[in-house]
């Protein structure tokens, strides 16, 4: 009779990815425990004949339907089933090292040397198909353990995965730098790039395994620091560096300076432009400033001449007046004649300054009559002296001379037609001042 158990769980460390339990057979109705981060394979003659997630389940016929086959009788006449029961650890295993075991040949075409590198790093690494790793990893042995795939336990863990990973990195990691012309001297810049570029080359070869690696680290690139040829592409690349930065720092100094010459173009641009509407504002102040003295110089005569009352028009006929007597004082004429001439003249100069006066008799008024009369009186004697053809007589107890005829009118002798004076000769008239009619 064989001895059965109902109750199948397994409850380990997580350092362990499979794990087949001790017994092998089990009596109808059975509870399998399965936690959240396990799965359950059932094997039989070394096949898979069901699988379960997490979760109780209870073994009977309707949920097995192949355990019939394998039923036999058990101790006190139960009936149990044999078979080898896995459980299949789901949890991401953490921090699982790795490291080339001898240098990578590299060929760097930027210098046209040949240097040797060594990589490390870790990775992380969980199972994704159950059934896959207990076929091709686990077998008939008892489990596999995270050490089986780092490097310690098990030969055949270790032989596998080691050797997958070294190789998968010393094959790719050349090319890879080759392809992305990645510079040796500045690998540890582009640690990522090779890092994601690795994991998807060895993740290729890690799927047909039911295994899969989330995340895979390139920590540290070995650089041959005492190899001469090393030694001499850090020199050309210091060199270049060097170089790159001198005519980085002349292109600066240059742009520096083209931009300063475009500030001061602009500047004095604006200078210019600033001066130009400065002397355009004083222009237009110095007009502004004219054009109100004159507008007040026109409202303080205006207002003067309202307060004396008269108005411009009468301004106007007093500048006339007054030209009239200078052209008067000063008109050309010859010998005797013109000396009696400007004596007649000064006569009508007179008379019309007495029109003029009369214009501003609110200021002149005690002169203006007497002015008028005397300019009058004055001039009348002297045109009839002319008229006459006689001189004044210069003697002075000379007697008065006999009352003359009426002349008759002057040749050329015009009338005022503003006052009315008659047989004028002058050119103005002498009682108001009016010009000649042409």
């Amino acid at each position: 009779m064989v001895e059965a158990i109902s109750v199948i769980k397994y409850e380990g460390s997580n350092d362990v990815l499979a794990h087949k339990h001790e017994k092998e057979d089990f009596t109808i109705g059975s509870q399998l425990i399965v936690h959240e981060t396990q799965e359950a394979l059932f094997f039989r003659d070394g096949k898979i004949f069901d699988q379960f997630k997490a979760g109780r389940h209870t073994l009977v016929t309707n949920n097995i339907p192949k355990v019939r086959d394998y039923m036999k009788l058990g101790t006190g006449g139960i009936n149990v089933f044999h078979c080898e029961v896995y459980f299949i650890n789901m949890v991401t295993q953490m921090g699982i090292r790795w490291g080339t075991d001898s240098k990578v040949r590299l060929f760097d075409p930027a210098s046209g040397l040949h240097v040797e590198i060594g990589a490390s790093g870790n990775f992380n690494m969980r199972v994704t198909d159950p059934a896959k790793l207990i076929l091709k990893l686990v077998g008939t042995t008892d489990g596999l353990m995270q050490s089986d795939v780092t490097g310690e336990g098990k030969s055949y863990g270790t032989g596998m995965f080691k050797a997958l990973i070294v190789n998968k990195v010393k094959a790719n990691l050349a090319r890879i730098i080759k392809e992305q012309n990645l510079n040796i001297l500045e690998i540890d810049a582009y640690l990522d790039v090779l890092s994601s570029k690795l994991m998807l080359d060895i993740n290729d070869t890690l799927e047909e395994y039911g295994l899969t690696m989330p995340e895979f680290y390139v920590t540290s690139i070995v650089t041959p620091d005492d190899d001469p040829n090393f030694v001499r592409l850090k020199q050309q690349f210091a060199d270049k560096t060097l170089k790159v930065r001198e005519e980085e720092v002349k292109k600066a100094e240059a742009e520096a300076a083209q931009q300063r010459k475009i500030v001061e173009a602009q500047t004095e641009a604006q200078l210019k432009a600033v001066n130009a509407q400065g002397e355009a504002d004083a222009l237009r102040i110095k007009a502004q400033a004219e054009a109100d003295a004159y507008r007040m110089q026109a409202e303080a005569e205006a207002k003067e001449m309202e307060m004396k009352g008269y108005t411009y028009r009468d301004e106007t006929a007093r500048q006339v007046g007054l030209e009239a007597m200078q052209n008067g004082i000063t008109g050309n004429g010859g010998g005797a004649g013109g000396g009696i001439g400007d004596v007649a003249s000064l006569g009508v100069t007179l008379g019309a300054m007495g029109g003029v006066i009369n214009m501003t008799r609110d200021a002149m008024a005690p002169i203006m009559g007497e002015s008028q009369k005397v300019g009058e009186g004055f001039g009348n004697v002297v045109a009839g002296g002319v008229a006459g053809g006689t001189a004044p007589n210069s003697a002075a107890g000379a007697a008065p001379a006999a009352p003359a005829a009426p002349a008759a009118p002057a040749e050329g002798a015009w009338n005022c037609p503003t006052c009315g004076k008659t047989g004028i000769t002058s050119r103005f008239c002498p009682d108001c001042g009016t010009a000649r009619p042409v």
